[in-house]
């Protein structure tokens, strides 16, 4: 049976519980979390998960890999150790904006190997970007990462379920969350084509009506292949959002 996500950004303590209690007390259909580590909040990714036990069955925090040296990799153990942590997603993180603040070249391959060969029973997810180096270059990227260690993907948001379709048939037999995100405004579009080189279809218009209909359309499509969704809902209306997915209005 297919897994729903939802990538919920640890702001501030409140609005997470805020936003956990809206999923457990109206969706029940979401039975996982996956909390990004976004530096500049006070809540790094494990201690959002660790609220969110309380609401969620599942809970997955984002690993930044240039946050971790292995050559002194207590710190990483600690972490796993402390929160009794069972699924991570490892990614490579963005650089931070204070430069006094300490990151290591560290490279996402290396962090999976290590954690797959020091924590047998932890579940190490990796990312799958669709726009960073076209098909054959992320392609051959996942698979350095699946000889490293790594048990499954998540994606990067896609707009187009035929783009999703180009992929999936280089995929098979690899568990995935495949991403997905409403783009309000034309302003969101901008940041996601200029920043991450997303594309969207003909058809794509910035409204909350539009992402909806996509977004049933992906959950479809996923649970038709037995896979994995995952919704990131950026500053967007939860309740309503997931509201018009799951036809609860």
């Amino acid at each position: 049976m297919s897994r729903i996500s939802l990538e919920l950004v640890p702001r501030d303590e409140k609005t997470l519980i805020t936003d956990l209690l809206c999923i457990k007390n109206n969706f029940p259909l979401v039975e996982t979390v996956n909390v990004p580590d976004i530096i500049r909040f006070p809540i790094r990714s494990w201690e959002g998960c660790k609220i969110a036990a309380d609401y969620a069955p599942q809970q997955i925090p984002h690993i930044r890999a240039i946050d971790f040296s292995m050559k002194e990799p207590e710190s990483l153990v600690k972490i796993i150790n402390d929160y009794s942590l069972k699924e991570v997603l490892v990614v490579s993180g963005d650089p931070p904006q204070d430069l006094s603040r300490k990151v290591y070249r560290t490279a996402t391959t290396t962090v999976i190997r290590f954690l797959k060969q020091h924590f047998s029973g932890l579940k190490v997810y990796a990312a799958l970007d669709p726009y960073r180096s076209g098909l054959k270059g992320e392609m051959n990227y996942l698979h350095k990462k699946v000889e490293a260690g790594a048990d499954a993907f998540f994606t990067q948001p896609f707009f187009d379920v035929r783009y999703m379709e180009l992929y999936a048939e280089q995929l098979q037999g690899i568990e995935m969350y495949w991403g997905v995100s409403p783009v309000l405004g034309e302003r969101s579009r901008s940041y996601w084509e200029n920043r991450n080189h997303a594309f969207f279809p003909k058809d794509f218009e910035p409204v909350l009506e539009w992402n909806i209909a996509f977004a049933r359309e992906a959950l479809e499509w996923v649970r038709s292949r037995g896979d994995n969704i995952y919704f990131m809902p950026i500053r967007t209306d939860l309740n309503n959002y997931l509201s018009g997915i799951f036809r609860l209005k």
